[in-house]
């Protein structure tokens, strides 16, 4: 046993992958090298946090200083307030622009430390030799500027966690023992000890620890955390069962087959770090200007200041005053404000839409998305199934059927019973009271009333329970056509009537796929249910490229497939089935009610449980990089206007005198760009934004018929 340096945590070397320990909890398919990878991001972002708490009090005290009341010595508190700002928040761009001259590179961090120095150390300069220098000084914009971009930055860490926090998230699903099988003895041992061929024994309501087959027992399994799918699913021996899924009904008892990285959970935790791992951040605009821009300016600067330092008489105040002026002048404000101030204006107005983005490259890649493939169940359709039909074979009543139905299944703790207690209440229909009832796992639920047998049994199990459908006529067939799921309602062995289940659209889903389509967008759906359940669910919503029966490992394929054909891909889920698909499109979109993982890994989640949601996320996502793109196109005009100008060109004109103004008209048309970006950026919220919901197309039918 030793303990990461990085990450804190035990390692110890296990069966076929590391495992890792912490508060009694094992992460079986994460290695070392995994979770440190994703644990240096993390502090990034911490110590960015720290120095903004530092940062922006000091930074809105110096502007105060500089442009409030004047008092004595105001302008050496300022002078030492920003100089804090300077070394201890802008400490990392001083690193990246190290980083920068050693790899002999432009990029944002050499372009923000020339600035902000020149135009700190020009103020101290002003300071210290009041006679040599006019006065005024900047530390307001150094201090400001190192403030904002940081501030940009922090944002942008925000999206590293997320692969992390996913990879926990899956590891959490699987209990950390099981009670093994040992003779007519149980006892408890931990996960990480278990074999493939062992027997483990899993009560009602308790999580598979491992993949398996069912050697004893039957019951009703929910696997819709896994598969995606709401309805159980039997298992009686010789079944399979994965890890984490949740047992129902009654005990069965599990042959180990799989454990650790073998097993289901372990291979889509696999699929979601492979996908995670390949994405290469896209590099940022203003990052690809400065890289020519800088040596640009910085080789202006020089020339201009040793030109007019000449030109002076050997002057060296005339040339370093020039030298400033161009470096406050080409200082990014305009650079460095034209990315973060767009995004913060324009994810602001997002949140209060319920759209969070997770930082810029989401909004980038949201922009560029041309396809959209949507899950099925908990995404376009409400992950419970709900009462569609209630077919009663005459003399019977709709209402009597009901009746039956709810009073059989009112003891059950089953999806299908909710659904039934809920219909039954909104029509007014009390439940049959019963005497006795009886639960036949896999089949459905018996009782007696009256004297009279009653019975409420799975449709495609009522020929097995020797019950008489007859009566049911075609009615069953249509059913199946549509893909619906139903129940028989039996009085002594006869159908008196039956019920159809099927899951309702969710909010928003046709307005939402209406707005897809007026923007251009291609629509498909993807899902591990049965074809004809698939096309169901695809009519009525117009969706003609349809994928069923479709594996978490195909789901990833088949984005792969779409991003290989030239389509830029944005998947929307909501289950742990989609949580590799969402790393792997080039947008993951998460709806907010579905499960942790897939709100941790989508790079936009929508807070509010409508569809309407995506349409909005897109459109939102191109203005804001129209915004930023128009902020970087005033940034290279601003500075292909007035460079020359700080350089000197007027001075022929205008006069050598000039010089001493030279600094204070660069400070002054650094201010007008920084505010010129920053309205361009407000317009997100002051100007017309994209309509909060899509108008609703013409009625169509509520539901998935």
């Amino acid at each position: 046993m030793a303990t990461d340096p990085v990450c804190g945590m035990s390692v110890e070397e296990g069966p076929g992958s590391l495992r890792l320990l912490r508060e009694n909890r094992t992460y079986y398919f994460c290695s070392s090298d995994c979770l440190r990878s994703f644990s240096a991001p993390d502090e990034a972002r911490r110590r960015i946090a720290r120095r903004l708490v530092v940062a922006w009090p000091l930074s809105v005290a110096v502007a105060l200083l500089t442009w409030g009341p004047s008092f004595p010595r105001a302008s050496l508190v300022a002078a030492g307030l920003a100089a804090v700002v300077q070394v201890y928040a802008g400490a990392g761009f001083y690193e990246g622009a190290r980083d920068a001259i050693r790899q002999r590179v432009g990029n944002m961090d050499l372009l923000i430390a020339v600035g902000t120095s020149a135009a700190f150390l020009y103020s101290v300069a002003v300071l210290l030799l009041p006679s040599r220098f006019p006065p005024g000084t900047y530390f307001d914009a150094s201090a400001l500027i190192v403030t904002v971009i940081l501030t940009g930055n922090y944002l942008e860490q925000l999206t590293r966690r997320r692969a992390g926090s996913a990879l926990r998230y899956l590891a959490d699903l699987l209990p950390s023992t099981a009670h093994v099988v040992q003779g007519s003895i149980d006892h408890i041992a931990r996960v990480d000890t278990l074999r493939p061929g062992q027997l483990v024994r899993v009560p009602p309501g308790g999580r598979f620890p491992t993949d398996g087959i069912v050697r004893n027992g039957r019951s009703a399994v929910d696997e819709s955390l896994l598969t995606g799918e709401a309805r159980t699913v039997l298992k009686e021996p010789g079944s399979r069962v994965l890890a984490g899924a949740l047992n129902v009904d009654g005990p069965l008892v599990v042959e180990v087959s799989a454990t650790g990285s073998d097993t289901f959970v372990a291979h889509v935790g696999a699929l979601l770090e492979e996908a995670e791992l390949a994405r290469v951040p896209l590099q940022q605009q203003a990052d690809r200007i400065a890289a020519v821009f800088v040596p640009f300016v910085l080789s202006l600067a020089v020339v201009a200041g040793v030109v007019w330092f000449l030109l002076a008489g050997s002057d060296v105040t005339v040339g370093v005053l020039v030298f400033v002026t161009v470096a406050v002048t080409a200082c990014p404000c305009a650079f460095g404000l034209a990315t973060p101030a767009a995004l913060l204006v324009g994810t602001g107005r997002a949140a209060e839409a319920g759209v969070l983005f997770r930082g810029g490259d989401a909004i980038e890649r949201a922009a560029r998305v041309d396809t959209v493939m949507l899950d099925k169940t908990g995404t376009l359709t409400v992950g419970e199934p709900q009462v569609q039909a209630v077919h009663a074979v005459p003399p019977a009543t709709e209402a009597e059927v009901l009746r039956i139905a709810a009073g059989l299944e009112a003891g059950v703790h089953h999806p299908l019973a909710r659904a039934l207690t809920a219909v039954a209440a909104e029509r007014g229909v009390t439940p049959l009271p019963l005497e006795e009832s009886r639960l036949d796992l896999g089949v459905g639920v018996q009782g007696r009333s009256g004297g009279e047998l009653y019975a409420f049994v799975r449709g495609d199990a009522s020929t097995g329970a020797g019950a008489d459908a007859s009566a049911l006529g075609s009615w069953t067939a249509s059913m199946e056509r549509s893909g619906r799921s139903w129940s028989v309602v039996l009085r002594e062995g006869k159908a008196v009537g039956a019920i159809a289940f099927d899951a309702a659209f969710a909010a928003g889903a046709m307005e939402a796929l209406a707005g897809l389509r007026a923007d251009g967008i291609g629509l498909a759906m993807v899902t591990g249910d049965r074809e004809e359940a698939a096309h169901a669910v695809a009519g009525p919503l117009s969706i003609t490229d349809v994928h069923a029966g479709v594996t978490p490992e195909g789901k990833v394929a088949l984005v792969r497939a779409y991003h290989d054909a030239g389509r830029t891909v944005a998947f929307v889920g909501d289950g742990v089935n989609d949580a590799a698909a969402l790393a792997a499109a080039d947008l993951g979109i998460a709806v907010g009610t579905g499960s942790e993982l897939a709100r941790e890994t989508g790079q936009v989640l929508l807070v509010l449980p409508d569809l309407r949601g995506v349409p909005n996320s897109l459109r939102f996502a191109r203005r804001i990089v129209r915004r930023v793109r128009g902020n970087l196109a005033w940034a290279v005009g601003y500075n292909a206007v007035l460079l020359p100008i700080a350089a000197g060109a007027l001075v022929p004109v205008l006069g050598l005198g000039m010089y001493r103004y030279l600094p204070v008209l660069g400070a002054l048309a650094m201010g007008l760009s920084s505010t010129t970006v920053l309205l361009n950026s407000l317009t997100l919220r002051w100007g017309v934004t994209p309509r909060l919901w899509v108008p609703a197309p013409p009625p169509a039918a509520p539901t998935a018929a």
